[in-house]
């Protein structure tokens, strides 16, 4: 077996991410603390967050609207000037934030790059995403970045005959089985899960591939070139 290109998901496989929103969402619930409980706020920011998805798509900036939104929205119109600058402020701080690389990925990235091509297949805005990648020091590692709206299985049809990519030869890495899994499984291809800490809610799915003859969970990402060599000798 060999692998023409082994891509890798950005946010929470190789960088810490989804902290940053559950962080933003604790400090929207403290700042309009005077108008609802945390639980109303939360749920009803989360609910106006998935409303959007259509429209702003995902990254920071689509979760700054619908913060916006849900502050106006939630307090009823009472919200004051003032606190709407801080949740922009809120967001501010979220770009602003330091990348901060998972365990291990580092080395992975490194060694893999010297043997396979890799590629990033990301969700989100260009605008967010390739910044980031360049400040974690790992851009020089990657032939191909693609910051997509969403991670379908149309989409990745699309990206793998751009990239002239067999399916039964493409291996993905991620954190969310919805996203970066299932949809390449679909394909034919290969893919490897490394499940992470915390997961949005939106990203979760009932059931995992478990059996399936291309799917393969790992406990940290550490474990996957040893993974990828036990895959190439079959």
């Amino acid at each position: 077996m060999t692998f023409d290109v082994i891509a890798f998901d950005a946010d929470d496989t190789l960088w810490h991410t989804e902290y940053l929103y559950a962080d933003a969402k604790q400090k929207l619930c403290t700042l309009l603390s005077a108008y609802a409980d945390a639980t109303t706020l939360v749920e009803g920011l989360e609910t106006i967050e998935l409303s959007n998805l259509d429209l702003y798509g995902y990254g920071v900036k689509s979760f700054a609207l619908s913060m916006v939104q849900a502050a106006v929205t939630l307090t009823e119109g009472r919200v004051t000037g003032e606190e709407v600058l801080g949740v922009v402020g809120i967001a501010r701080e979220m770009l602003m934030a330091e990348v901060r690389l998972l365990d291990g990925v580092r080395d992975v990235v490194s060694d893999l790059s010297r043997t396979h091509t890799l590629m990033v297949i990301t969700k989100g805005d260009a605008s967010e995403q390739v910044p980031k990648l360049h400040r974690s020091g790992l851009i020089d590692a990657f032939k191909m970045v693609e910051v997509v709206d969403s991670k379908t299985r149309d989409v990745y049809a699309r990206l793998l005959a751009k990239h002239r990519i067999v399916a039964e030869c493409f291996l993905m890495v991620g954190n969310s089985l919805k996203s970066d899994i299932l949809p390449v499984l679909e394909l034919g291809g290969f893919g490897i899960y490394v499940p992470s800490d915390l997961l949005w809610s939106h990203e979760h799915v009932d059931e995992s591939p478990t059996g399936h003859s291309r799917y393969r969970e790992l406990s940290q990402i550490g474990e996957l070139p040893t993974l990828i060599d036990e895959l190439m000798r079959h």
